[in-house]
């Protein structure tokens, strides 16, 4: 049986490492070179890097960065950000990322998913979901770092993405990101039930029961930023309650 995994996610803004609240708010916590040792000294499972501004701004990834922070990671490295194209996806896998996630090219142009995982395979493409909770209770995906709305429910969209090729769902709650009160396991639960590939959650993880209750609804993987910067938990301590509370994390 497959480890499930605890995943830092490093994200970046115009080169440095930055934290957001609900995707605003940028505050920078650091280099994102040293922060990747850090992570790999405490043997983090996975590494998700993102570059937050790259759809905003209509740029690519920095891929100097990303080849920098790959040569100082061991453990497998998912690149997002801005990617909208083929080439991208190569250049970036040629920088040293084991996985790509794609986001608001894979809403606006769904064919892309089935075009990159036809060329370079469905377990290297990755794709987030991000979501804000409405007033009624229903949710909504959103594009271009939560500012745009697209009227499409994020559960139906995870099975659309699994079915043109999605090797991994990220499903994120861009309203709770940075706030530390806790994962929406409601959405998270129906996300998992509802496609055949690994799901990843994130976005407000402020606990370690944030974890375990994510693993036990049934996702492969959770990540996450601000506990691990501004509390004073850490993966190896992370890792020790889950394996306490018979969660299937590598010892």
């Amino acid at each position: 049986m497959l480890k499930q995994r605890i995943i830092p996610m490093l994200l970046l803004y115009k080169g440095r490492m930055v934290k957001t609240v609900q995707f605003a708010e940028y505050r920078d916590v650091g280099n994102p070179v040293t922060t990747a040792r850090v992570f790999q000294a405490q043997r983090a499972d996975e590494l998700l890097f993102l570059d937050i501004s790259a759809s905003i701004e209509d740029r690519g990834i920095l891929f100097d960065i990303v080849k920098e922070v790959s040569g100082e990671c061991f453990m497998p490295l998912g690149v997002g950000g801005g990617l909208r194209t083929l080439e991208d996806i190569r250049a970036i896998l040629e920088k040293g990322a084991d996985k790509v996630i794609i986001n608001t090219a894979a809403v606006e142009h769904p064919g892309f998913i089935e075009d990159a995982a036809r060329r370079f395979g469905s377990s290297t493409i990755v794709v987030s979901i991000d979501t804000k909770k409405r007033n009624d209770g229903t949710y909504e995906v959103y594009t271009r770092r939560a500012t745009n709305a697209t009227g499409l429910d994020p559960v139906a969209w995870a099975v659309e993405a699994a079915r043109r090729g999605a090797g991994e769902i990220i499903i994120t709650r861009a309203d709770l990101d940075g706030t530390m009160q806790g994962l929406d396991i409601g959405l998270i639960t129906k996300v998992v039930q509802s496609v055949n590939v690994p799901v990843v959650a994130s976005g407000g993880v402020g606990s370690l029961d944030d974890f375990r209750n994510a693993f036990q609804a049934g996702v492969s993987g959770v990540g996450a930023g601000s506990i691990f910067h501004f509390t004073d938990q850490s993966i190896v301590k992370t890792r020790k309650y889950l394996c306490n509370a018979g969660i299937n994390v590598r010892p």
